[in-house]
């Protein structure tokens, strides 16, 4: 009997601390979710690989190193990423799952151009912060701007505005034009028309080409360039349409005897898989992470290369600069409330690996800028030389221009 006895208080004692340990867990759940801070974010990461694999990396670098700091606002940041398929429909979706079951504090991310404006519309339609990383297209913040969506990544504006004095010099009449029929490729295409007439009035535009993008035919593409001979090209393909264009235009000759400006072509992503195909003297955009020596940028590669193994793409620089730029905008607004953080992202400066940049008053767009060189084939490997850095901040139309293109409301 005894031992029965003693067996029964075992059994409860036993009940009793899991009771016990139950509702202390239930307990500290509040709490524990009370220090995070959730940034969820959505991307093309199955169709846009070669940018967004380096820029979740990135991301990734950043909230190791803000959390081991001490995070922020003395809260752990937590990324919590969402693919969208490379559609509008999907990236909207994700969005409210985000919300209302992840319960995240902000909303960040997009690569597509379409789908930026598609979370930006979410965002000033449910009233939450958005800071898009890189879709480029001018309307993120021009004709489809709201109060509570940011801008990362330097706009096809402002990379354009540093592509067409260069292309002014050159002092050809007659450019073609091809690019991605969707929203960013158009709205390049027509920035550079625009501006490049206005530096050059006699110019003619002699060709365009805009396939899908995904499924350019690269062979017809560069066959329909040549046939107009213009005396330079414009282009605004990027990734797997890239290279197909390079090699049908080296088979072809098009690159010959002629000009080629290029948009994001001296990007690591685009650049380094052409590889012996790289042709040479192409005036681009781009990232050349072997050259940039400021302090800034030696401790985050030297950082990067410590985590990984490799060396940072462009997509890397926009991932990590993403997360601090939440973690500067969160740390002045001391809350993850978007009307707080819309506020205190107003002409906000934060780090990068380019130096200090800041969101604009006038438009919510970031003043990181981008470099400016031309294209090498060195020794079968695509490089960029003579290069230069270009302020974003130097390439904006007048306050004029954007409160007449930028809604009142």
């Amino acid at each position: 009997m005894p031992t029965l006895k003693g067996h029964t208080v075992n059994i409860t004692l036993a009940a009793t601390l899991r009771t016990a340990a139950l509702l202390l867990s239930v307990a500290t759940l509040p709490a524990f979710a009370q220090n995070v801070i959730k940034i969820g974010e959505i991307n093309s990461y199955k169709a846009q690989p070669a940018f967004l694999d380096p820029y979740k990396k990135g991301m990734e670098l950043a909230v190791e190193e803000i959390n081991a700091a001490g995070g922020v606002n003395g809260k752990q940041l937590q990324l919590i990423t969402r693919d969208d398929n490379a559609s509008p429909g999907d990236a909207v979706r994700a969005a409210e799952e985000l919300l209302s079951r992840e319960k995240v504090d902000v909303l960040s991310g997009a690569f597509l151009s379409h789908i930026g404006l598609a979370l930006g519309d979410f965002a000033k339609q449910r009233k939450v912060f958005f800071l898009a990383g890189e879709p480029l297209t001018d309307k993120m913040v021009w004709q489809n701007g709201n109060r509570y969506t940011y801008r990362l990544r330097a706009s096809t504006y402002m990379q354009v505005a540093m592509l067409v004095p260069e292309a002014a010099k050159l002092k050809k009449k007659r450019w073609a034009v091809v690019y991605p029929n969707y929203e960013y490729g158009q709205s390049a295409a027509a920035t550079f028309k625009q501006l490049l007439k206005a530096a050059q009035p006699d110019v003619e535009f002699v060709a365009e080409q805009a396939p899908a993008l995904g499924k350019v035919d690269a062979g017809s593409v560069a066959q329909a360039l040549a046939d107009a001979k213009p005396d330079a090209i414009f282009n605004v393909l990027f990734a797997t349409d890239l290279a197909k264009f390079v090699r049908e235009g080296n088979t072809r000759g098009l690159f010959q005897g002629r000009e080629v400006v290029s948009l994001l072509t001296g990007e690591p992503e685009y650049l380094e898989p052409l590889k012996d195909e790289t042709p040479n003297g192409w005036i681009v955009t781009g990232y050349p992470w072997y050259g940039v020596q400021t302090p800034e940028h030696k401790a985050f590669f030297l950082a990067y290369h410590r985590k990984y193994n490799d060396h940072p793409r462009l997509g890397s620089v926009v991932g990590y600069s993403m997360i601090q730029a939440l973690a500067a905008g969160i740390t002045k607004a001391k809350s993850t409330e978007s009307e707080k953080l819309v506020t205190a992202f107003s002409g906000l400066s934060f780090s990068t690996p380019y130096g200090k940049v800041m969101f604009r008053k006038q438009d919510n767009q970031s003043t990181m800028g981008a470099f400016l060189g031309r294209t090498k084939n060195d020794g079968g490997k695509g490089v960029l030389v003579d290069y230069r850095y270009i302020d974003g901040a130097t390439v904006q139309p007048s306050d004029d221009v954007v409160k007449k293109l930028r809604p009142s409301h």
